[in-house]
């Protein structure tokens, strides 16, 4: 099973191929992308660990750190890298968990047996700095994922976080947001004084970006 979102990470410490980590150390005061993959030296993985090496700044710019985990070890990870970085056209910049005995895997529901019975599926965990999981998705070991769609995410996350708002459908930055329904109009003045357009009673849109308030 998943870790349920609003959960508090389960903390571990693994090797990686930058030393031991510990997750909850690891985290700080940031957010943090957890993504598995199911095995070193696989074609699908290789393209994603490319990717996000080459869009890290994307991540640094949101506050937000990356962490990557294969069943491997970390002999294993170290030259499978050159291989990524030779695909990805970047250095691999982020540290990459070795869990051999799928410990982590099976911790964090990473495992599904009926998927493939040696592997990890290819998960992905969004972590706010707070330690609570907001986000999980899993795919199937044969599908990449889509590294603009967990960014779209974090987005979100973070421009919500704490506020009585939600983001639409395909939403991007800059897109109007939703109030809280839980939220009266009255309450809704105090805290968007702005003003919104109303399409329906309970679907109220505002333009609102991370720098109000």
């Amino acid at each position: 099973m998943s870790l349920p979102l609003g959960e508090i990470a389960p903390d571990f410490t693994l090797d990686s191929t930058d030393g031991p980590i510990q997750l909850h150390d690891y985290i700080g005061d940031h957010w943090l992308v957890f993504f598995s993959h199911p095995k070193d030296f696989t074609p699908v993985c290789t393209t994603e660990l490319g990717a996000f090496a080459r869009r890290k700044a994307e991540f640094d710019k949101r506050n937000t750190r990356l962490l990557g985990l294969s069943v491997d070890p970390v002999h294993d990870h170290k030259a499978w890298i050159k291989d990524v970085e030779d695909v990805g056209g970047a250095a691999v910049n982020y540290p990459i968990l070795a869990d051999p005995d799928l410990t982590v895997a099976k911790l964090y529901g990473m495992f599904h047996p009926k998927a493939d019975p040696k592997v990890t599926v290819r998960s992905v965990f969004i972590i706010d700095p707070q330690r609570k999981v907001r986000l999980t998705l899993t795919y199937p070991p044969s599908a990449g994922r889509n590294v603009d769609e967990i960014l779209r995410v974090l987005d979100s996350l973070q421009l919500t976080d704490g506020r009585k708002l939600t983001t639409p459908v395909d939403w991007r930055p800059g897109d109007e947001v939703i109030i809280a329904p839980s939220l009266s109009d009255d309450d809704a003045r105090a805290l968007f004084p702005e003003g919104w357009r109303t399409v329906k009673p309970y679907l109220r849109l505002l333009r609102f970006s991370n720098t109000q308030h």
